[in-house]
C-alpha cells in the first residue's frame, strides 16, 4: 500500500486519503463551514500535496454538518480586521482564499463537490471550478444556493463572476444583482450545478467511494454520477421557479444598467407578472445601490480567463473595503443586525458611473499584484 506524508493537520477542516480519494472535509458548525484563514490555508496545502501523488485519483469536498456545505468567508473576521485597520489581514485572507479558488479550477483532477444546505460565498468559490476539472457539483435536497453580497455592500467575489457570465440568459446578471437564493432544481437549470443526489443517499455514497475498486479519476466521478442518476429532482430544472421566471428575467436583466433595470420593473404593467416584479423590485431596494451596480459590471467584464476575474476581484475587495459599503453592510445585517445601513448612495441613480469605473482601478501596478502568476 503506497504511503502519504503527513497531511497538515487544520482545526474546522479535515483533510485525508482514503481508497484513491483525497477527501477535504469541512467541520465549522457553529460558523455553518465559513471560511478561516487557517481553514484556506489546510485546503490549499492538501491540493499542492495531493495534485501530483499518483496515488490519489481525484478529491471530494463535503460537508461535515447538515445543515451547509459552506455559506461564505469569515465576514465577522473580515469586518473585525478592516475596523481595526489591519489591511494586511483582509489582503491575506482575500489572496489566500483566490488562490484557493484558482487551484481548484485548474486542478488537474477531477474534483467533486457535494454541496448539501447552504452555499454561499465562498462556498460557491470552492465548489464551482469542479465545472473544469471533469468533476462534478452535485446538489442536494437541501441545498440552497447564493452569491447574497449585495446583501451587505459586497459583490460576487472568489471568480464566481466567470460562472455568472455563462449562465443562460440573463440569469448571472439577476443573481449577481439580487442575490436571490436557487434550490438544487434551480442551479441544474442556471449551470452552476451538474447532478443532484437526496441528503439521505449521501452517507451510502461515501461509503461506496470509499469501499470501490478505481482506477482511474474519471471512475470516481463516474461512480458519483451513477449513484445520483438514481434520483430525480422536483421540480425538474425547466419546471423550476427561475426556469418560470427566464423570461421576465432576460427581458428585465439584460438591460445595461441597475437604474433602467429598477425602471424597467416598475413599469411591468402585466397582471400577471406584476406581483413578481414588484416583489424583485423590492428585493433590490433593500441592496446596497452601489454593490448593485459593481456586482452587474463583475458579470459584464467577466469574459476573460478565471485569473483575470481573481485579479479583479481583489483588487475590488480593497475599494469596496475602503470607500465601499462592505463594512456598513455587515454591520446592520450580521453584528448589530439592526437591518438600517446607511449606504453611501441612497438610490441607485445616484451612484455615478465614474465612481464605479474608480472601483476598478487596481492598487497595484500590474508587475506587483499579489495575483500576476496566475494563469488561465
Amino acid at each position: 500500500m503506497p504511503t502519504h506524508s503527513p497531511l497538515p493537520a487544520g482545526e474546522d477542516v479535515t483533510v485525508y486519503v482514503a481508497n484513491r480519494i483525497g477527501f477535504i472535509e469541512l467541520d465549522r458548525p457553529k460558523a455553518l463551514n465559513a471560511l478561516s484563514t487557517g481553514m484556506i490555508r489546510t485546503m490549499r496545502a492538501a491540493l499542492d500535496q495531493w495534485r501530483d501523488d499518483a496515488d490519489v485519483l481525484a478529491i471530494v469536498v463535503r460537508s461535515a454538518n447538515p445543515r451547509a456545505f459552506c455559506a461564505g468567508g469569515d465576514i465577522r473576521f473580515l469586518y473585525d480586521a478592516h475596523r481595526r485597520g489591519d489591511r494586511d489581514a483582509l489582503d491575506t485572507f482575500f489572496i489566500g482564499e483566490y488562490r484557493l479558488n484558482h487551484a481548484i479550477f485548474t486542478y488537474p483532477k477531477p474534483y467533486i463537490a457535494l454541496m448539501n444546505g447552504i452555499v454561499m460565498g465562498g462556498g460557491m468559490g470552492i465548489s464551482q471550478g469542479a465545472y473544469r476539472t471533469g468533476g462534478l457539483r452535485v446538489v442536494t435536497t437541501s441545498t440552497r444556493m447564493a452569491m447574497p453580497e449585495t446583501r451587505i455592500g459586497l459583490f460576487p467575489d472568489v471568480g464566481v463572476g466567470w460562472f455568472l457570465a455563462r449562465t443562460p440568459g440573463a440569469i448571472g446578471r439577476y443573481l449577481a444583482v439580487t442575490g436571490e437564493s436557487l434550490g438544487p432544481a434551480d442551479a441544474l437549470y442556471a449551470g452552476l450545478a451538474d447532478a443532484y443526489i437526496e441528503d439521505d443517499a449521501l452517507p451510502t455514497l461515501i461509503e461506496r467511494l470509499k469501499t470501490e475498486v478505481f482506477e482511474r479519476g474519471a471512475d470516481i466521478v463516474n461512480c458519483v454520477a451513477r449513484e445520483a442518476a438514481a434520483y430525480k429532482v422536483v421540480p425538474t430544472p425547466d419546471t423550476s421557479p427561475i426556469a418560470d421566471a427566464r423570461a421576465l428575467i432576460d427581458r428585465h436583466f439584460a438591460l445595461p444598467d441597475v437604474a433602467q433595470i429598477i425602471a424597467s420593473l416598475d413599469a411591468e404593467g402585466d397582471c400577471a407578472n406584476a406581483d413578481w416584479a414588484e416583489q424583485i423590485g423590492g428585493v433590490l431596494r433593500e441592496r446596497s445601490p452601489l454593490a448593485m451596480a459593481l456586482s452587474l459590471e463583475v458579470v459584464t467584464r467577466a469574459e476573460g480567463t478565471m485569473a483575470d476575474c481573481l485579479r479583479r476581484d481583489l483588487d475590488l475587495t480593497r475599494s469596496t473595503f475602503e470607500r465601499g459599503d462592505v463594512s456598513e453592510g455587515i454591520r446592520a445585517r450580521i453584528i448589530d443586525k439592526d437591518n438600517r445601513p446607511t449606504w453611501h448612495f441612497a438610490r441607485i441613480e445616484d451612484v455615478p458611473a465614474e465612481y464605479v469605473a474608480g472601483m476598478f482601478e487596481s492598487p497595484w501596478p500590474a508587475n506587483e499584484h499579489p495575483l500576476r502568476d496566475l494563469v488561465g
